[in-house]
């Protein structure tokens, strides 16, 4: 079970940044100049590439992010500056370097498919001087931070000198430093703790085909060995993750749906980087690495997965306890912005639910039927009290809660503890507010919040007060 919430670990990315330009558009018919498609561009999009990405995806972890890097003395510069600015990150300890390009992708997307794809960058090594500048940089602030991810994308900013150089200061300092390699030596590495090659990269460093576990283990082993690793790590796709210290053991994949695995390498890096920042054990940040590539991978594009995701994802896993759909009233707020911005339609609806019965199953069922997400508002024990009278609740408003929020129409509890759901229903702003038939012709509370009311009848001869009657006669 993951227990990430509220973590803010300090982390330092240094790398390849690069912007992702994105023209959409269709493609309805071909050139009378030349036997090439026509696009007919509709809109386009730019977001973080390269190291840009591990800063995104730290970002919606909930990380504290900061990048050193070199950039251009070109207008993608400014762009690139404007991105690291609208996710918080600052940009003091970029360094311009008037004669490079920095790395812009362009790809033309027409009916979902890729048509073309063209580059502005420069891949040379950066200068000595930019490179005695980030080394400068990175000594006089790496004591803030809770560890190093380096984003090598081959694009010229972590040269092999500059790379030893961060290490060592890493390293001295007590920062553990992960890596996401690139090329066929890895003697720059050297000293990390860990790398994050795939199994065609990994093959393609040690000159040894992965093709079984025979093989995996020589590959692991001499990397291990060879780049001096803490930890040496592969991943293998739809295999999972193999880790070795002092022993080789592979973490299965996790991913559901595969529509898109654009940025998964970056994923994996940021969140083993959160996870171990946040005191996660190597096997613990495996684990949840794999599940915020599982939550990536189902989604198209360079993407992200935030923490909710995957605690989400985590649950539809595995048949979670009711513990990890209960939430708090901040929790449920964050949480209803996020699906809403991934086109979930929110319902809500809060009652008692002192004895729960048929009536009450019957009931949420019809509620869930209206949207993809319940959440239930749950009256406390004293709110209970002030509405029923001194001899209720009879169960407790944590058993009550925990009862809830195991059903299968049931996706979160909030417990409240005013007179009225108000503010919580102001927190979660539902697409649709679910109240019993009783409701008719009366005003409800929240209406004027969600978009839409909607009235369910209950089943008749099914009653907390008269189960509780029944209990009482036959005593």
């Amino acid at each position: 079970m993951i227990d990430l919430q509220g973590k803010s670990p300090r982390l330092l990315v240094v790398g390849d940044l690069m912007i992702d330009h994105y023209l959409w558009g269709s493609c309805e018919r071909i050139s009378p100049e030349a036997p090439v498609q026509v696009v007919n561009v509709k809109s386009e999009s730019s977001v973080l590439g390269g190291a840009g990405n591990v800063i995104n995806n730290l970002r919606a972890l909930g990380s504290q992010v900061d990048v050193i890097s070199v950039v251009g003395g070109c207008e993608i510069s400014n762009e690139l500056k404007t991105l690291l600015k609208n996710i918080s990150v600052s940009t003091q300890h970029l360094i311009t370097q008037k004669d490079r390009i920095t790395s812009k992708k362009s790809r033309i997307i027409a009916s979902q498919q890729q048509v073309v794809r063209y580059d502005r960058e420069s891949s040379d090594e950066i200068s000595t001087e930019s490179q005695k500048q980030i080394l400068e940089s990175f000594t006089s602030i790496i004591a803030n931070y809770d560890g190093v991810l380096l984003s090598d994308y081959g694009k010229g900013v972590l040269t092999p000198s500059l790379t030893q150089s961060l290490i060592a200061v890493a390293n001295k300092a007590g920062k553990k430093v992960m890596v996401d390699p690139k090329g066929l030596d890895y003697s720059k590495y050297k000293g990390a703790y860990l790398l994050t090659p795939n199994k065609k990269e990994a093959s393609e460093a040690t000159q040894i085909i992965i093709k079984d576990d025979e093989s995996l283990t020589q590959a692991i082993t001499q990397l291990k060995t060879q780049c001096n690793l803490t930890i040496s790590l592969i991943t293998l796709s739809e295999q999972g993750v193999a880790i070795y210290d002092s022993k080789l053991r592979t973490h299965p994949t996790v991913a559901r749906e595969v529509f898109d695995v654009t940025g998964a390498g970056d994923t994996v890096l940021a969140s083993l980087g959160f996870a171990l920042a946040c005191e996660y054990r190597i096997d613990a940040a495996v684990k949840f690495s794999n599940l915020a590539a599982g939550v990536v991978v189902g989604k198209i594009g360079s993407a992200t997965a935030t923490l909710n995701e995957i605690i989400e994802y985590e649950s539809s896993l595995n048949k979670s306890t009711s513990d990890e759909h209960i939430k708090t009233l901040s929790e449920i707020a964050t949480l209803s912005e996020e699906l809403k911005a991934r086109g979930k339609k929110i319902i809500f609806t809060n009652g008692c639910f002192d004895i729960l019965h048929a009536g009450h199953v019957r009931y949420l069922e019809s509620a869930k039927s209206y949207g993809d997400i319940l959440i239930l508002g749950l009256n406390s024990g004293r709110s209970v009290t002030a509405l029923k009278g001194e001899n209720r609740p009879i169960n407790i408003q944590l058993d009550r809660a925990y009862i809830l929020a195991a059903l299968e129409a049931v996706d979160y509890v909030v417990v409240f503890d005013e007179d009225t759901p108000y503010d919580l229903i102001k927190a979660v702003k539902p697409h649709i507010l679910v109240k019993g038939g009783d409701y008719k012709g009366k005003e409800v509370i929240g209406q004027d919040i969600a978009d839409e009311l909607k009235l369910v009848q209950f089943v008749d001869g099914k009653s907390t007060t008269r189960t509780i009657e029944k209990i009482q006669k036959s005593n």
